[in-house]
């Protein structure tokens, strides 16, 4: 059984960059990791995985000091086989891209609403519940009610957000992702289009599936995950599809 965790920050690298990913490299035949980092002058984004949990928490120790990554906000899994072919880490100059010149994901984001706290505020009326997510991850499942953008790419969001009425700005607005790292840059936008009341979900998906039990849950079928297992479940179980 491999240990698997998903984990991002949004930090000032600037300088560091070319050093931290030298030093994470050095670690991958001593712990035998695999998955990928995304190292930015913006912060870091990965999910790694290795045969013990103390190998993958080397690197989170490292991350810790390095970024300032805290490990509440990780995303802990198993899975049955290695969930990926090799160990990258890779200099990027967006660690998620949605290419706007617009938006500071470090200082400037929605409110964060917790895995617990969830369910109360998407099932008000004055709520616009938006999956921020690419259609072939929609397709394998969503939260209950919510509006699917029907992307491509998530540099398509701008202009599903464009397209949005007036009147949306008007209401409360809730947005879900994998892990919670399209929302971060995708809440920062919302605010510089003049959307006042913007909300997502700390931890993302995985967060709500690992927190809340199956028979309290609004979400329906399963969480695509980019390695081997393809999908997540309840519990963060792996989903037979």
């Amino acid at each position: 059984m491999w240990t698997v965790a998903a984990f991002y920050r949004f930090v000032d690298l600037t300088g560091r960059r070319e050093a931290l990913q030298a030093t994470l490299k050095a670690m991958k035949e001593e712990h035998s990791l695999c998955g990928i980092i995304l190292v930015a002058d913006e912060g870091i984004n990965g999910t790694i995985s290795a045969p013990t949990k103390a190998g993958v928490q080397a690197v989170l120790d490292v991350l810790s000091v390095e970024t300032g990554l805290e490990m509440d906000d990780v995303k802990w899994s198993t899975a049955s086989v290695q969930p990926f072919y090799k160990f990258k880490v890779r200099l990027k100059k967006e660690i998620i891209t949605l290419r706007s010149d617009e938006i500071d994901p470090v200082h400037r984001v929605g409110d964060y609403v917790t895995a617990q706290d969830w369910n109360a505020l998407v099932t008000r009326d004055d709520v616009l519940l938006l999956d921020t997510r690419n259609r072939y991850e929609t397709e394998l499942g969503t939260f209950k009610g919510a509006v699917d953008p029907d992307i491509a790419h998530f540099t398509d969001f701008k202009d599903f957000v464009a397209k949005l009425p007036e009147e949306a700005k008007a209401k409360k607005i809730a947005m879900f992702c994998t892990g919670g790292i399209r929302c971060e840059k995708a809440s920062s936008y919302m605010l510089s289009q003049g959307f006042n009341e913007v909300y997502h979900l700390k931890g993302g998906i995985l967060k709500y599936l690992e927190t809340v039990p199956a028979e309290q849950s609004l979400w329906q079928g399963g969480c695509f995950v980019f390695d081997k297992r393809v999908a997540l479940e309840h519990g963060l179980e792996e989903s037979v599809i």
